[in-house]
């Protein structure tokens, strides 16, 4: 019996070493973070089966932009929150596009029930945003005084509420508008970090033909988050790894940056499914040293 019990003990001391290595392998391999946006299409059409397969991927949190009269990707935030967590991801950034200083309250209160910690804001916000489709070209109209002092109202609000506010770029803020003025350069000097910070996106400070380590040298500690997203020879999006920019340098200086999490996105995949580029950018995470 003696032996018995002896080998039995060995036994389970084995299974329980085989399935602690198995845990730490699936840690291992499960990390960094996806913008959802990037899988666009296949979150309209079935949520739940994409978020299976963006867990399946290797990624471990996600950022939302499918928020829609109370419901991410129409499920109610806290339905949405369990959903994530049961396939193994954590809500963590969502982009808001749609607050206004009359919504901010309720779209705070949905993002802190689904789980949310950055409350990000992808464009300026309240009819200040601008596309001209003849040009393909992006700015703003207002102030960039007003756009600060509408980020920090509601950056004061998130901060009451145990939410962090950013603001996510695209290309022209980093360009300098008609009286001069880097818009970027303007809010980093204008707003409080306790209020305010910013989402690099990677792809669009380099399509403005700005330096990223330059930002981050001058101003440290303010780009909580990025977008790991690349760019081929011809100026478009690229699976993360596949394009030109160099993102080991950028990489090195995450501490300078203030980086807590990233998340790959790609815009548009071209001939490719959108399914598949998330792979190929985990994938391309791996071999640039992202973790």
């Amino acid at each position: 019996m003696d032996t018995f019990i002896k080998i039995k003990g060995k036994a389970l001391f084995t299974t329980a070493i085989f399935a602690f290595f198995a845990m730490a392998m699936q840690a291992q391999e499960h990390f960094g973070g996806l913008a959802l946006y990037t899988v666009k299409d296949n979150m309209g059409e079935d949520a739940k089966a994409t978020l299976e397969k963006v867990a399946e991927a290797g990624y471990a949190y996600v950022e939302a932009a499918g928020y829609n009269e109370g419901k991410f990707y129409g499920m109610e935030p806290a339905e949405f929150k369990a959903y994530l967590e049961s396939q193994g991801l954590q809500p963590v950034s969502t982009h808001m596009g749609m607050v206004t200083l009359d919504n901010a309250d309720q779209l705070i209160a949905d993002v802190k029930e689904a789980g949310f910690e950055y409350f990000t804001i992808p464009v300026p916000p309240m009819g200040m945003f601008t596309f001209d489709r003849e040009t393909r070209t992006m700015g703003m109209k207002g102030t960039m005084e007003d756009l600060a002092n509408v980020l920090t109202t509601i950056g004061k609000k998130c901060e009451a509420a145990g939410l962090k506010l950013l603001y996510h770029n695209h290309d022209f803020e980093y360009k300098a508008n008609e009286d001069g003025v880097v818009p970027i350069d303007y809010l980093l000097e204008n707003t409080d970090p306790k209020y305010v910070n910013f989402q690099m996106d990677l792809y669009w400070v380099t399509r403005a033909g700005a330096d990223p380590v330059a930002y981050f040298e001058k101003y440290p500690g303010r780009f909580k988050s990025w977008h790991v997203k690349d760019m081929d020879e011809e100026g478009k999006f690229a699976p993360v790894g596949e394009g030109t920019i160099d993102f080991k340098r950028i990489l090195d200086q995450k501490e300078t940056s203030g980086m807590m999490k990233y998340f790959v996105e790609q815009d548009q995949s071209w001939d490719k499914k959108p399914l598949d580029v998330i792979k190929i950018s985990h994938e391309g995470l791996k071999e640039i040293g992202f973790h």
